[in-house]
């Protein structure tokens, strides 16, 4: 399974937040600039996340974003289920497949997709973001060395 670009930012989004001390926000301009990403894209990404709850977004001279709930309880299965436009991971209908009827791939390709979900949905966000040291080590640099 390959995620889009819209999952992947998204999970930069979340790592960035969740580096961050738990008493600072962040903004959008920052995170774009940060992962040299469109501010208009990070935006989407911002409304969606906050929309589900993953994410606080106020407006205002001290507006920002932050985490909406702690990092430990955002595990992977949901942000992925949550930004991932479809998770069919093959479609015999259109166009339709002449084979379909016998055709054993989809179902281990949903087998294993199912998998995938499972394994994914055993991390969190906590995960992703520690070591915080090492994390704000490369956000600081801009990633490069």
């Amino acid at each position: 399974m390959r995620l889009t670009k819209h999952t992947d930012y998204a999970f930069r989004v979340l790592i960035y937040l969740a580096s961050m001390p738990e008493d600072r926000q962040s903004t959008v301009q920052e995170i774009a600039e940060t992962f040299d990403v469109s501010r208009s894209h990070i935006m989407k990404i911002v409304h969606k996340l906050a929309g589900a709850g993953l994410i606080h977004a106020s407006r205002g001279q001290h507006g920002g974003i932050k985490l909406g709930q702690p990092k430990e309880t955002i595990d992977l299965r949901t942000v992925i289920e949550l930004m991932e436009a479809t998770l069919t991971p093959v479609n015999c209908d259109d166009p339709s497949c002449v084979i379909k009827k016998n055709c054993t791939l989809k179902n281990i390709l949903f087998e294993g997709q199912r998998h995938f979900l499972e394994h994914v949905g055993h991390y969190t966000l906590a995960d992703l973001a520690e070591p915080v040291v090492s994390i704000m080590g490369l956000l600081n640099k801009g990633g490069r060395d």
